[in-house]
């Protein structure tokens, strides 16, 4: 069997939600494969990018992706009736979002072969993943193939810090030896640079919810594995004091206090991450240039 190409004009979406990374990389000049597993969100993205599908520079793929050891054709699929972006396969991510206020519709939606979609469409150039509890399996998925992305991202871990060592030992062991832990709360504010340095140089507007920039358009240096991990042990400690699952979450003056935090320093406070990695190939290609 023939090897799948890097496609460098080619980005996947995973987790499409409504489109605003989608509509984000198809500004940029890319083409897109985007996947979602909620049946009201893939319907509101086929009409929203209509133009694009008909020009053949978006492809969406519906449906949910799992783990190996889920091998059923469908899968319940937990809708969040009050934050969209917040669906998952996942039962404790469920779980934990009914603990901060929300409730779920469950549904069945079709299983899909991740592994297969990146032999039909190819090895694409960055890979987005947020897919709420789910995203190493894609990376999982990477090992079977010799060619990677140049670049991907993933939300990262913020109970466990020994789960988010374990993604980035994964994202060592695939390759990815250069790192960026990218705040997304404030995504609204992330200016463009300009000239760009990804696709195109466009104006653009980051919705909240947003993945936002990519590859060399990020701002900062590259870190080593060690350096990032230094620099997420920081971020935990904000996790632990102000996060999801923290004390004064439970208590009215323990959210005021954050909140008055918040406004003092003017950024998020915990805020979320995403981790950026970037593959030794391309480390190699950008030294040859």
């Amino acid at each position: 069997m023939s090897l799948p190409p890097k496609h460098l004009d080619l980005i996947y979406d995973v987790g499409m939600h409504k489109g605003e990374d989608t509509d984000y990389y198809l500004q940029k000049g890319f083409r897109v494969v985007a996947f979602e597993a909620n049946p009201d969100l893939v319907k509101l993205c086929r009409t929203r990018f209509a133009n694009a599908i008909d020009r053949k520079e978006l492809t969406i793929v519906e449906g949910a992706i799992v783990d190996k050891e889920r091998a059923q054709k469908t899968v319940k699929f937990y809708s969040n009736r009050k934050k969209s972006i917040w669906g998952t396969v996942n039962s404790d991510w469920a779980h934990r979002n009914e603990i901060l206020g929300t409730d779920n519709e469950v549904i069945e939606v079709e299983v899909v072969d991740f592994k297969e979609c990146l032999r039909q469409y190819g090895i694409p150039y960055y890979m987005k993943v947020d897919i709420e509890g789910s995203d190493l399996v894609c990376l999982e998925s990477l090992l079977d193939f010799d060619i990677k992305p140049n670049y991907v991202s993933i939300e990262s871990e913020k109970v466990v810090f020994q789960a988010l060592d374990e993604q980035i030992d994964l994202l060592v062991h695939l390759g990815y030896g250069q790192f960026k832990s990218v705040q997304q709360e404030n995504i609204v504010y992330r200016a463009l640079p300009d000239p760009a340095k990804e696709g195109k140089t466009i104006n653009y507007h980051f919705l909240y919810g947003s993945s936002g920039l990519f590859g060399e358009d990020l701002p900062g240096k590259w870190k080593t594995r060690h350096s990032v991990l230094r620099e997420y042990r920081g971020i935990f400690i904000l996790y632990h004091l102000f996060g999801d699952y923290s004390v004064l979450r439970r208590f009215t003056w323990g959210r005021k206090l954050t909140q008055g935090l918040r406004r003092l320093l003017g950024r998020p406070i915990p805020g979320w991450h995403d981790i950026h990695a970037k593959h030794s190939s391309a480390v190699l290609q950008s030294s040859q240039n």
